[in-house]
């Protein structure tokens, strides 16, 4: 089979390229930047942008099968730098889909698309999509997602996944940040630190793409076609604790003051409204979104992935911590 990744180069897409290869797939990759590692395991490295049309057609040529995982992440830029490649990129894809007559697109999405500033837990799939949004990131993957499952026909079958806080081995987001704002000293426990939130191990989200692509393959395309799944390790950890359990264990002394949800809150619209009077370089150190999501309860059902893609977390909270802190050892954190 041939199958292109688009963000191959990153977390998710180099992990799941690994299976790929595993699978004796033929693999291309599509990015912005060239990737010798992975032109070293045999993968086609297509360079390129999702908002040109060209360029993603070109990456599309004698597929079989698209894994769209590229997109730009992140709380903080401009409406343009998100539309452009979340919404721009994925329409892109899902044309050159159809033109290509590529029968099977997996989507990498966000839970953020559900994101409402309330406490979420046990959502499931008929959660609507959010409102009020408080970062273009949120809101561009539910444009790209609704319309990606909109897609979604005889010719051209796709499914949605939604991984939640994603971590492991050679994460360049979510525990390098909190590492580098806790050595800053701006970081502190928002809310009464007792929020439980879903985290989602790197390989085991891998596994969710492959199981995706299996179900579309199978039978199991009448139910999951046109569907988006959420998907965790299946158990709620105490975010606090669990981010002092990643300190401790490189080092760091764990986190203990603490700043009210509303407080915090105030100072994120501040902090939002001096970059963009001043257009300051860089991010602020904390938005609206960043309180909420510190503060409150995110967590989600995972059963519908279970029983429609044979989506199964395999790595322990232990093993996945050990490998995690062990690299990040490595890395200088």
């Amino acid at each position: 089979m041939n199958v292109l990744v688009t963000g191959g180069g990153g977390f998710v897409g180099s992990y799941l390229i690994d299976r790929l290869l595993a699978r004796g797939y033929q693999v291309r990759s599509f990015g912005r930047s060239t990737q010798p590692a992975l032109e070293q395991k045999g993968v086609e490295v297509i360079c390129g942008e999702l908002a040109n049309s060209t360029d993603v057609r070109e990456a599309c040529l004698g597929m079989d099968a698209v894994f769209h995982v590229a997109a730009k992440a992140g709380v903080w830029g401009s409406w343009e730098s998100f539309y452009q490649p979340n919404v721009v990129g994925t329409r892109n894809v899902l044309e050159a889909c159809r033109t290509e007559g590529i029968a099977r697109l997996v989507y990498t999405s966000t839970p953020s698309v559900v994101f409402n500033g309330q406490p979420i837990r046990g959502g499931g799939p008929e959660m609507p999509y959010g409102r009020n949004w408080l970062c273009h990131y949120a809101h561009t993957k539910a444009i790209a997602e609704k319309e990606a499952l909109a897609a979604n026909c005889d010719t051209l079958k796709v499914v949605a996944l939604r991984p939640h806080l994603i971590f492991g081995p050679g994460d360049p987001h979510l525990l390098p940040r909190v590492i580098e704002s806790v050595r800053a000293g701006r970081l502190k426990i928002v809310g009464e630190g007792t929020n439980r939130v879903d985290v989602s191990y790197v390989d085991d989200v891998a596994a969710a793409h492959l199981n995706a692509l299996d179900a579309l393959e199978t039978c199991n395309a009448v139910t999951s076609a046109g569907q988006a799944y959420f998907i965790s390790q299946g158990e709620p950890v105490e975010l606090w604790p669990w981010l002092n359990q990643v300190l401790e264990g490189l080092g760091h002394p764990p986190l203990s003051k603490r700043m009210p949800l509303g407080l915090a809150y105030v100072a994120g619209a501040i902090a939002e409204c001096v970059w963009k009077v001043f257009a300051k370089p860089g991010e602020p150190p904390i938005t609206r979104f960043v309180a909420v999501e510190l503060a409150k309860d995110h967590y989600f059902d995972i059963e519908a992935a279970k029983k429609d893609l044979g989506y199964k977390a395999t790595v322990d909270m232990e093993t996945a911590l050990k490998a995690t802190i062990e690299d990040l050892k490595t890395r200088g954190f």
